[in-house]
């Protein structure tokens, strides 16, 4: 693993939280926390549409990984080009079924006290074509990470960061109308597929041109079948808070919600730029063993620990200071509590988001999907009381429980993987 990769992976990641800085609170005294509320919303929605490129993108990276140094290296086109077919036609399935669902009035059931509802029917709209979009995408950043393309796809998130945050505080000069401040998402989201697509070209540049074959699919399909799984229920486990805070609660708790949330969580981007890494590295070094495999996640593992046993703390003790200093007048109590809650569980998730690299380098996607499908009605009952009882504060302890159960049921997962021994000693 190179350094250079990890930091053109925090740069990407980072960023764009610059952006958000400058530019969320001057949105939402622009917009107020009602329209913000239902932005944030928008956000959470375009980020669960990378479940719909069927777990593809990250088998690819995958299987790309496995080949590229070996004698079926001409097989990769073929991969690809599957790849590309499988998500397309799942994205436009996506497309389909948000338009039949807006037609057929779902957006009825979010809570608003002075927003149109033609309003929120136009941006529901203008998000399902953002879908198909965002499925492709994840797919052709699955080829640029396998060719440790890091520097290309960190440039490309630093652009989204700026549209994603920079966009709407821009339109919101001349409109706060909800479907302009969404239609900034779709128009960014389209410029980065055709990034992505020229990015991974110029990747496979040199191979013969690919075609759909049934074999390719069934070998991506066996691997990310249940990446599938982990793909549609993991964005749910990490949005899902936010749209139970806006349906049992208020949109404008959506944003005491979200504030705290953003600025917490945030902070996996220093463990995202570690696991984009590994994951490929891991996977081609289990070519040649486990155990050289095992190495790798062993020393990352620990130096994540570490660094985000000391960032999170310090962000806990820090958090009144922080909130101040970013949204000022929009802090609360329950924020600065939300915040610290959520310090724990970050931390817990970057232990499972190296455990989880693992064992997706080992080609045990399936157990990770059991895990989710049984964290999923936990978390949801959780959620479903804890904010009845508590508020905005009980969605925090119900995310935080959940990372919990996820680290540990990985750390079984793993330490199965290295013969039954128990994880911290195969660690030491």
């Amino acid at each position: 693993m190179h350094y250079k990769n990890i930091v053109w992976n925090l740069l990407g990641l980072g960023l764009p939280l610059i952006i958000a800085a400058l530019t969320v609170p001057g949105l939402i005294a622009i917009v107020g926390t009602e329209r913000f509320g239902l932005l944030a919303l928008a956000w959470g929605l375009i980020g669960y549409a990378g479940a719909l490129d069927l777990g593809i993108g990250r088998a690819l990276t995958q299987r790309i990984a496995s080949l590229r140094d070996g004698p079926q290296v001409a097989v990769i086109a073929d991969a690809v080009a599957t790849a590309i077919t499988l998500t397309s036609i799942v994205g436009v399935v996506g497309l389909v079924a948000i338009a039949l669902g807006s037609a057929a009035g779902v957006q009825q059931f979010i809570p608003r006290q002075s927003i149109p509802s033609t309003e929120i029917t136009l941006s529901l709209l203008l998000l399902a074509f953002a879908l198909p979009m965002q499925a492709v995408s994840a797919t052709y950043r699955g080829v640029n990470e396998a060719y440790l393309n890091f520097k290309g796809i960190s440039l490309l998130r630093i652009g989204l960061g700026v549209a994603n945050f920079g966009g709407p505080y821009l339109v919101a000069q001349f409109t706060h109308e909800l479907p302009w401040l969404v239609s900034t998402l779709v128009v960014s989201r389209a410029v980065a597929l055709l990034i992505y697509r020229y990015s991974a070209k110029e990747c496979l540049q040199g191979q013969r041109p690919g075609r759909y074959a049934k074999e390719q699919a069934i070998r991506l399909l066996q691997f990310g079948g249940w990446v599938t799984v982990s793909s549609i229920v993991s964005p749910f486990l990490v949005q899902a808070d936010r749209f139970f805070v806006g349906v049992l609660l208020s949109a404008a708790a959506v944003t005491a919600y979200v504030i705290p949330y953003e600025i917490t969580v945030q902070a996996m981007i220093l463990v995202g730029a570690v696991t984009t890494v590994a994951f490929p590295a891991i996977a081609a070094l289990m070519q040649q063993g486990v155990d050289k495999a095992w190495v790798l996640f062993r020393t990352w593992t620990i130096r994540v620990a570490l660094m985000m046993l000391v960032t999170m703390s310090a962000m806990a003790l820090l958090m009144p200071i922080v909130l101040n200093l970013w949204v000022g007048e929009y802090v609360t109590a329950e924020s600065v509590a939300v915040g610290r809650i959520l310090c724990a569980g970050v931390f817990l998730n970057s232990l499972g988001a190296m455990l989880y690299a693992f064992l997706h380098a080992q080609g045990r996607s399936r157990i990770t999907a059991i895990f989710h499908l049984i964290e999923l009605p936990l978390f949801v009952g959780a959620l479903y009381w804890l904010i009845q009882d508590l508020g905005v504060i009980g969605a925090a302890i119900a995310w935080m429980l959940r990372t919990l159960l996820d680290t540990l049921l990985l750390g079984w997962a793993v330490s199965r993987a290295r013969g039954d021994r128990n994880l911290v000693n195969a660690i030491e």
